[in-house]
């Protein structure tokens, strides 16, 4: 685990993935990257259409195997 210091409050952040500061409640102003984004910012038609997507490939890799 690395140690973070929140940009508002200077208190030490020890967790990874925290995307806010436990203390003062302000963003850390990170990165969320391609899986915090699927977790938290994704809306539904971005959902399907992964999960259509990966059905059809699955599909087409059952057929040709």
């Amino acid at each position: 685990m690395a140690e973070y210091l929140c940009p508002h409050c200077k208190n030490p952040i020890y967790d990874d993935e925290a995307l806010s500061c436990l203390y003062c409640g302000e963003s850390l102003g990170r990165d969320i990257g391609f899986m915090g984004k699927m977790k938290y910012g994704a809306t539904w038609n971005t959902m399907g259409v992964i999960i259509v997507l990966i059905v059809i490939v699955s599909f087409i890799l059952l057929m040709v195997l």
